[in-house]
């Protein structure tokens, strides 16, 4: 994202303002070539929230009942983008009653008064494109009883919309917001008289996105499982719409579909939601579900790796760990360091998992979810394995530098189950320590067992580790493995601290246990996810030593007891009491 206040971004929002009063002379759309069918999926609770006047967006909550949606006091930019781009309007139609259709129809004639003429912070290309596809798929909802001259007013800022993202889409950046623009021209192109002649440079257009920003295992420059879920689903509704209007949907944006289905599956857990890494969250509920069957591609990745993350799956049992590089370059301005990071869910229930992206809890959150201590991995003296460095002249968010350059990794099968292998190199710079992480995870899936490894490999890695060394008074060298919990777990450090019982809701126990020159704490932690108005509290079991030598090992394993576990656990504290 560029800095708002560098000349290049404001002469940007000069020109699509520029632009978007040129659209507003255009001749108007005078209606539907076809009528459009609803893809997107809202929240019926959202919905009413929405009416009753609690506005929630961006992490920030105002209440204001009886208030215009375009009249509320914004708190910051990404919360106007959130309005603007009218994803809430799936919201109001999963409700679909009179009076949240009024109130839709309201909000909406009331943004084409206020905004229409190609003023106001709306008229970007990305937000120009969703609002489009908002806008065509709920017609039939937001068109019911309206009069003539509203029909007109609204067919008319569709073309006008239409127009400007035909001359602006390219000012996009890569990614999900050039993706967002040009399905949104492809949308209006095949449902508006009139507009038909800018379907075609679209498709064009997308397609070459699709060579440049999907690879060959599926997967996209920024490794945020969340952005790829929703690459996918813009892809699979622009073809299901090219589909229905009777074009032909081009090899390279079918392929990249065949290619983003598998390992979206690879990134699913085993309680369907995505792995949280590099900024994404879980994935808006069944969006995966509804977007996988649009696709209709049943293809599957064997249990490997995926846009760089590796998968171990068994029993009920999902394990999926950060197995590559960090995203580099523009693509790394929401990356987090994260390499080796696991997260691992039984059935219904995440156990361990990463403190997410805290990007909507403000800038001091957000820089402390991309650092190392926020995933469970290990961490070197306090340090990331790789720091914020700033992007260049024009940017302000921090692209991560001096990041892991090697991450070799091996999938495998153990005697009893599956086996990961990999290493990074991220504290051979300042300390000459490369971290090598092995877990395997029964057939069962019922147990895994890990190893980390702190290790000088040559010489000149050993004379660094030496000067490290000397540096901290031949003290060794401090490090923490951390393994954050989910909120819903109930973490408890057993009795001598040999021991943490983790139950979950499901009635599930897991035990986690280590072996060697460490010490064990239950230590406060946070679960950062968007859409709540603050972080939420929770635990993490912390492995905490010093390394003295050239190669530190600790073992540790977490397996699950039998589900009657837990009661007998409350029963056996609920006898502790009586004797005192």
């Amino acid at each position: 994202m560029s800095d708002p206040n560098s000349m290049s971004a404001r002469y940007t929002r000069v020109m699509h303002r520029m632009h978007a009063r040129i659209s507003t002379m255009a001749r108007p759309a005078t209606g539907f070539t076809s009528m459009p069918e609803p893809r997107t999926i809202g929240l019926f609770a959202r919905g009413k929230q929405l009416v009753a006047g609690n506005f929630l967006f961006a992490g920030h909550l105002v209440t204001a009942p009886d208030t215009s949606i375009w009249d509320i006091d914004v708190p910051d930019e990404v919360f106007g983008q959130d309005l603007h781009g009218f994803a809430w309007m799936d919201d109001l139609a999963a409700v679909g009653d009179p009076l949240t259709r009024d109130r839709a129809q309201l909000w909406l004639w009331r943004w084409i008064d206020r905004f229409g003429r190609g003023r106001g912070p709306g008229w970007t290309p990305d937000l120009t494109g969703r609002r489009l596809i908002r806008w065509i798929s709920h017609a039939l909802f937001l068109l019911r009883a309206r009069d003539v001259d509203q029909s007109d007013a609204f067919y008319r800022s569709l073309a006008q919309q239409t127009i400007f993202l035909s001359r602006r889409w390219h000012k996009t950046l890569p990614g999900l917001p050039r993706f967002e623009a040009l399905t949104g021209l492809i949308y209006a192109g095949l449902a508006l008289e009139g507009m038909g002649r800018h379907v075609d440079p679209a498709r064009k257009a997308l397609d070459r996105e699709c060579r440049r920003q999907v690879d060959a295992q599926g997967g996209i420059p920024t490794r945020n499982p969340e952005e790829l879920l929703e690459v996918f689903t813009l892809l699979t509704w622009a073809a299901t719409a090219l589909s229905e209007a009777g074009r032909t949907v081009s090899d390279d944006h079918m392929q990249a579909i065949e290619r983003i289905a598998p390992t979206l599956r690879t990134l699913r857990h085993a309680d369907g939601g995505l792995a949280r890494f590099h900024g994404g969250g879980r994935g808006m509920e069944g969006r995966l579900d509804s977007a996988l069957a649009e696709s209709a591609i049943k293809t599957r990745q064997a249990d490997g790796l995926a846009m760089g993350y590796a998968r171990l799956s068994a029993g009920r049992t999902s394990v999926i760990v950060d197995a590559s590089v960090p995203p580099i370059g523009e693509s790394s301005v929401n990356a987090h360091a994260s390499t080796l990071a696991f997260e691992l869910t039984s059935g219904r229930r995440p156990v361990v998992v990463n403190c997410g992206s805290g990007a909507s809890f403000g800038e001091e959150w957000r820089r402390a979810g991309r650092a190392t201590p926020s995933h469970s991995t290990l961490s070197l003296n306090g340090l990331s394995s790789a720091r914020l460095g700033e992007l260049g002249r024009g940017w302000r968010e921090e692209q991560l530098v001096d990041a892991p350059k090697e991450v070799p990794i091996q999938m495998s099968q153990a005697p009893d189950g599956l086996r990961f292998e990999g290493g990074h190199d991220g504290y051979g710079r300042t300390h000459g320590l490369t971290h090598a992480r092995t877990l395997e995870l029964t057939f069962d899936g019922r147990g895994m067992v890990g190893e980390d490894l702190l290790v000088a490999l040559d010489d000149p890695a050993k004379r660094k580790f030496d000067r490290a060394m000397d540096a901290n008074a031949l003290q060794g060298i401090p490090f923490d493995m951390r393994f954050h919990l989910h909120p819903e777990a109930d973490a408890e450090l057993d009795m001598g601290g040999a021991a943490v019982s983790i139950a979950l809701k499901s009635g599930e126990l897991w035990v986690f246990r280590f072996d060697g020159a460490a010490k064990m704490s239950l230590d406060p932690s946070v679960f950062l996810e968007k859409g709540r108005l603050k972080p939420r509290a929770t635990k993490q079991v912390v492995l905490s030593g010093v390394a003295m030598e050239y190669a530190t090992r600790i073992r540790w394993s977490l397996s699950k007891a039998h589900e009657t576990s837990v009661a007998i656990r409350d029963l056996n504290r609920e006898e502790l009491d009586l004797t005192h």
